[in-house]
């Protein structure tokens, strides 16, 4: 499993010739990271004289973050796996007709999953980024710029996995799939692009009032 290697390991295996891990699985990862910094707000405001009143809300927040990070880690997997089927259903026999059918039948269930999964990122990743709002504007000032950065991956991881939701539906013959998928994409997309940056702008001016 790629999620129990080192992280030099991980990235080595991203460097080399092999198609697996991708950037289907890099997105998950980067989803994952996201998610993680958002948990780690909230372990930092837990129990702080000064966010008392927000404690109840961080717990569940963190509750929910160290859900989603867990959820992302599978996906890391989830992608690479996915994209073997594929690969697996390409090498399928073409000799007969009735081979011809059955492979290309694989060929678009392997395909179809292989775009669902990073469909799947890019939800857990707007779900996120909704907890990581939560945190910029109620968790640790001190943790302000983790807030910031758990945005940009979660972004980051969003928009990456939106590519390959793209490409993946290139190959899909199912027009109404494609219409509806394409389109769960973009109203994902353009939800973490507006969430991302209002996080952003919020880090900025506390960050800039810091040095004031």
């Amino acid at each position: 499993m790629l999620t129990s290697k080192t992280v030099n390991d991980f990235i080595n295996d991203v460097a080399s010739g092999s198609p697996t891990p991708g950037g289907g699985s890099v997105a998950a990862l980067a989803g994952a990271l996201g998610a993680a910094l958002t948990a780690m707000v909230c372990s930092l405001t837990i129990g702080k004289k000064k966010y008392l009143d927000v404690q109840t809300e961080m717990e569940d927040v963190l509750k929910q973050a160290e859900f989603l990070k867990s959820s992302f880690v599978t996906l890391v997997d989830d992608d690479a796996k996915a994209f073997d089927t594929v690969m697996s259903a390409l090498n399928l026999a073409k000799v007969t007709e009735d081979d011809k059918t059955k492979r290309s039948e694989a060929i678009q269930q392997a395909t179809k999953n292989a775009t669902e999964i990073p469909l799947r990122v890019m939800q857990l990743s707007e779900q996120a980024l909704a907890l990581t709002q939560t945190v910029s504007r109620k968790g640790n000032t001190n943790s302000i710029s983790d807030a910031g950065v758990a945005a940009l991956m979660l972004h980051a991881a969003c928009m990456g996995a939106r590519l390959n939701v793209q490409i993946n539906l290139g190959s899909i013959s199912d027009t109404l799939f494609v219409q509806q998928i394409s389109s769960r994409a973009e109203s994902i997309g353009k939800h973490a692009e507006e969430m991302s940056r209002e996080i952003l702008k919020r880090v900025d001016a506390s960050l800039s009032s810091a040095h004031t």
